[in-house]
């Protein structure tokens, strides 16, 4: 399944806006967020265990349980963001 990843404030600036990715059906987001850690180290530090971060599921906001579904947006930000 296709899923689109967006990403916002600091996240954004070390990641970029926005990347897709091809996943298995039954994907958490939690299982998403572990993927892309593996893609280089700036993602490994950016997305890291234990680093504060929120999620949105098709804009809303979810936890790292929340299953994707094909064509699925997910959003990860930090718990502040400013306008």
């Amino acid at each position: 399944m296709n899923v689109t990843i967006r990403y916002f404030a600091s996240i954004r600036e070390a990641l970029g806006s926005a990347e897709a990715i091809e996943l298995p059906p039954g994907t958490t987001v939690g299982q998403l967020r572990a993927q892309l850690r593996e893609r280089s180290p700036i993602h490994a530090s950016a997305l890291a265990p234990g680093k504060a971060l929120r999620c949105a599921l098709n804009q809303t906001l979810c936890d790292e349980s929340a299953v994707l579904g094909d064509n699925a947006e997910v959003a990860f930000f930090p718990p502040v963001t400013g306008g």
